[in-house]
């Protein structure tokens, strides 16, 4: 092992003699918290190595070492303790793409308290329903768009500690103070003992039906993220890399945390109010950028763009998740910039599971190969694994005795979903797809997601794939929509590009284009135009809104007859 390496004291690659990897060893410590085993080890070691990259809304840039990290978050541990945060305890963050989220999550982390990442937009009643499951000590909230006031609403009436950043809020603690306050102290903070299965995480999914679950990462979940920046990012040290993704989502977990930091990357953080491709396309050329990760959405507006008039010569990786990734859009984006965009797959519940590893070509169609972190199979509604090449739920299988790592630990409150989703010995993903022979999994969606129309399964990504390939269409969505003689019938949500009109002529184009590209039996038989698609508080297009929007005109139509 390298001392110049600190992932290598947690992560070992067991190599065939091709120099393919057939598995992956890690080690965790009984105490290893990631804020003093990693960052300050390194803040210890190179104090002036590059660890943050902030980009304000304004234009400012900020840059903090791992020395200023340490230091700060040092800081941070103190002030919250002088309000009462300590180990064990929950603190939700509504904190947007502020700096201070990253001092903050260390700081947690040192106090061994349990972080619990949120997005800002959710709603006042969003937020007290998350802050009284995960039993919330404290609130840290940026004062921009509402944000306080919906905290404020949440927390009257509750021993909630509420904290604004940025600006100040009416009785609200406020952050600047109280790092001031840790500063002016003189203290110094002594590291705080903290338990490998201890829960260091809540992130509340946003769901496809019902209420939003909590999902409990324990302190070796940063371990499992080092394959992710490793082996999908491409990440080296020194590197500036930067994710897309609010800091409420488990993907700044994936892409602006962890595996980033465990390698000696820089991470950029772009803090914006819209997003503008031009602006962000500068972000990228200007700042070189040398490894990127965005959701499709992202790479759409992107190549809506002229790219050949940025220099992309520090790009060396670029990678997707969160939704499938157009072909189309693919393809744009690698002829304009020589870079190949990458695939990937998880969920909030796990790492990164699927990916095309660096060095790989991606292959049609295909979200990659299972991680060598994992044992991936393809099951049936019995739990019986299926052979190459039929369709049945993703599953993870231990394989040992211990749970995998970075696969969350329990479901707050939830004991009985938790059981449910790890019958039968395997974690049931709850996602459709596929293997073929050479090991490549090709995703058909959610469970709730499959379109069962006149006996045949239809993977609604396989035809909203189709379906922006057509020069009209810029976003879309396909669901089920309940028929009387086929059951269901395959529907399209359809925003169309500028220069379009939603006639019978169009509509009827796309169905034909689908038939001649895909199947006869996946063709749209609904095709709707609107102005925009319902999305999750991460971003991704909600298909179950959709449906229940359907169900519910249906049922107010029954209802009038």
């Amino acid at each position: 092992m390298s001392e110049d390496y600190v992932f290598e004291k947690y992560y070992r690659e067991i190599r065939a003699k091709d120099g393919a990897i057939e598995r992956i060893e890690t080690s965790v410590p009984a105490h290893f918290n990631f804020a003093y085993d990693v960052v300050d080890w390194f803040a210890e070691r190179t104090p002036d190595k590059p660890a943050l990259l902030h980009k304000s809304i304004n234009g400012a840039l900020t840059e903090f070492t791992f020395g200023d990290m340490k230091r700060l978050s040092d800081e941070a541990a103190i002030a919250l303790s002088e309000v009462g945060v300590c180990r064990g305890d929950a603190v939700m963050l509504l904190l947007k793409r502020r700096y201070e989220f990253w001092i903050a999550m260390l700081a947690l982390h040192k106090l061994g308290a349990i972080a619990v990442p949120t997005s800002h937009m959710v709603s006042a009643e969003d937020i007290a329903r998350r802050a009284e499951k995960a039993h919330t000590k404290a609130i840290l909230c940026v004062n921009s768009e509402h944000i306080c006031e919906k905290v404020e609403t949440a927390v009257r009436g509750t021993c909630v500690i509420p904290i604004a950043v940025g600006e100040r809020y009416g009785e609200f603690r406020f952050w600047d103070d109280l790092m001031s306050g840790a500063k002016r102290s003189g203290k110094i903070w002594e590291r705080v003992e903290t338990d490998v299965s201890d829960p260091m995480l809540y992130y509340f999914t946003s769901g496809t039906n019902g209420e939003p679950k909590a999902v409990i990462h324990d302190w070796s979940y940063p371990v499992a993220h080092i394959y992710t920046a490793k082996h999908w990012h491409g990440i080296k040290d020194g590197d500036l890399h930067l994710t897309v993704a609010d800091s409420g989502w488990a993907k700044t977990a994936w892409g602006k945390l962890y595996g980033q930091w465990f390698l000696g990357a820089r991470i950029l953080v772009y803090d914006y109010d819209r997003f503008y491709a031009g602006e962000f396309l500068s972000l990228l050329t200007e700042l070189k950028v040398n490894t990127f990760c965005a959701p499709p959405t992202i790479y759409k507006y992107l190549v809506m763009e002229d790219l050949l008039q940025y220099d992309w010569s520090a790009l060396r990786c670029a990678a997707t998740a969160g939704e499938p990734m157009p072909t189309a859009v693919a393809k744009s984006f690698a002829e304009a910039t020589g870079v190949t965009v990458r695939d990937g797959f998880g969920q909030t519940e796990t790492a990164l599971q699927i990916c095309t590893p660096v060095g790989s070509n991606p292959v049609p169609g295909s979200i990659g190969k299972a991680s060598p972190l994992y044992r991936i199979e393809i099951a049936d509604e019995q739990g019986n694994f299926l052979p190459d090449g039929e369709e049945g739920e993703l599953v993870i299988v231990p394989q040992g005795s211990e749970r995998p790592i970075g696969i969350f630990c329990g479901y707050l409150g939830e004991e009985e979903r938790y059981r449910e989703v790890w019958r039968g010995g395997a974690y049931h993903t709850g996602d459709r797809a596929k293997r073929d022979a050479d090991g490549n999994f090709y995703f058909f969606g959610r469970n709730d997601d499959v379109i069962k129309s006149s006996g045949y399964r239809i993977g609604p990504s396989e035809v909203e794939n189709l379906l922006m390939q057509h020069e009209a269409v810029k976003f879309c969505a396909v669901t089920g929509y309940p028929s009387k003689t086929r059951g269901t019938v395959v529907k399209a949500s359809i925003v169309l590009k500028d220069g379009f009109a939603g006639d019978q002529r169009l509509t009827t184009e796309l169905q034909d284009y689908v038939k001649k590209n895909g199947a006869v039996y996946k063709y749209p038989r609904m095709i709707v135009y609107v102005d925009d698609l319902p999305r999750s508080s991460s971003g991704k297009i909600n298909r179950a809104a959709i449906r229940r929007a359907d169900e519910e005109k249906l049922r107010q139509s029954d209802n009038r007859t």
